[in-house]
């Protein structure tokens, strides 16, 4: 087998069903239909004909999903199962075997690995916790060669919640223009932004420009696998073609629901409850960690669902996982699968409570263990 193991992906996928408490989500805890959908539309879905549907997203949903960027209409969006399927089939519409991609990291690695299996040549710019998690644009500048096709970014960014500036997008774009590389950003968090204000995308700013984007997390509905792709007319008829070779269209049902969850007063609603709940639980883990002093540090995410942590006790971070699992049935997502040892991510997205019970397990192991 010649792709690499999705390892974040996979240890996921192994164990954060068989725990008492799964703090590695990194969404919002998910709606119910009956929370989402009212009396009428409820009866619409179960009146829906199951059939495909259109395989490159319903006109409807296009239209509900361009409404939310600047300059592009239903005929720039592919619709997709989830924005990882939008990775897969973007680095297959844009890379060849050869390609250099310069990629910021930490981020979710998906595209590192379909990269490294399509043979290109991988190179990482990094966000730097010494500045708050900013990005090192002079080490990006120094990366890029004519040789460089894409540039890859995730804004906001997983795990460490970064959000760049409009200065910092601009000066990207720059760098990006001056090999002529196409810049693909993973937009998925856009929309849990902890001040409230959804920051710009990236269409618009460049000609060569891709965006993913989906309801799994700033939207709370995983469950629904809607995602898109958002790229100039003539690569989003490019990505079809792909599209046609992979999941060939989303679920019927999730194309009904999407189109209701992205009207713009039910998105208002949408992303306004997730907001909240990602201030509130902010606060609140930042108390129970600032109990342990410097054992603990931690730089505010600007968005997205998660806290990424610096600990600074001696034991490994997939070993403190694996502890925590097997031992108090608290899974947390180790620093390792970004390269990052002793880090490790929690999700802030899911119900108050459940954080801090889970969290109160992990401080009667840590007293246990380490006597802290």
């Amino acid at each position: 087998m010649n792709i690499p193991i999705f390892e974040l992906e996979r240890v996921q996928s192994l164990f954060e069903n068989t725990v008492d408490y799964n703090l590695t989500e990194s969404g919002f805890h998910p709606y119910t239909l009956n929370e989402l959908l009212n009396k009428d539309q409820i009866e619409g879905l179960t009146n829906t004909v199951l059939g495909y549907g259109q395989t490159n997203g319903s006109i409807p949903l296009r239209k509900r999903i361009s409404a939310i960027y600047n300059g592009v209409n239903e005929e720039n969006v592919l619709v997709t199962n989830g924005s990882s399927e939008a990775n897969f089939i973007a680095c297959h519409t844009l890379l060849e075997a050869g390609d250099e991609v310069v990629m910021m990291v930490p981020n979710y690695m998906q595209i590192w690995g379909i990269a490294e299996e399509m043979g290109c040549s991988l190179k990482a710019f990094h966000l730097k916790v010494e500045n708050n998690w900013a990005p090192d644009l002079e080490e990006l500048k120094s990366l890029v060669t004519p040789n460089t096709k894409m540039i890859a970014l995730c804004n906001p960014n997983n795990p460490t919640g970064y959000t760049l500036t409009n200065e910092e997008m601009l000066a990207i774009v720059e760098i990006a223009k001056s090999v002529d590389a196409w810049i693909y950003c993973d937009e998925v968090y856009r929309g849990a932004e902890l001040n409230g204000k959804t920051i710009e995308s990236f269409i618009g700013m460049y000609d060569k420009v891709m965006v993913n984007g989906g309801l799994s997390k700033a939207y709370a509905l995983p469950g629904l696998r809607l995602g898109w792709i958002i790229g100039p007319e003539n690569l989003i008829a490019d990505t079809w073609a792909y599209h046609d070779y992979t999941s060939i269209t989303a679920g019927i049902m999730s194309h009904y629901i999407g189109e209701i969850a992205l009207q713009p007063e039910k998105r208002k609603e949408i992303l306004h409850r997730n907001r909240t709940m990602l201030n509130e639980n902010l606060v609140a883990v930042k108390e129970w960690l600032d109990q342990y002093g410097d054992m603990f540090e931690y730089v505010d995410p600007k968005g997205g669902g998660m806290l990424f942590i610096k600990y600074n006790f001696d034991i490994n971070s997939t070993d403190l996982a694996e502890w925590l699992r097997t031992e108090k049935s608290v899974f947390i997502l180790a620093g390792d699968v970004y390269g990052m040892d002793k880090h490790f991510r929690i999700g802030i997205g899911e119900r108050k409570h459940y954080i801090l019970e889970g969290l109160e397990r992990i401080k009667n192991a840590l007293n246990e263990r380490f006597g802290i």
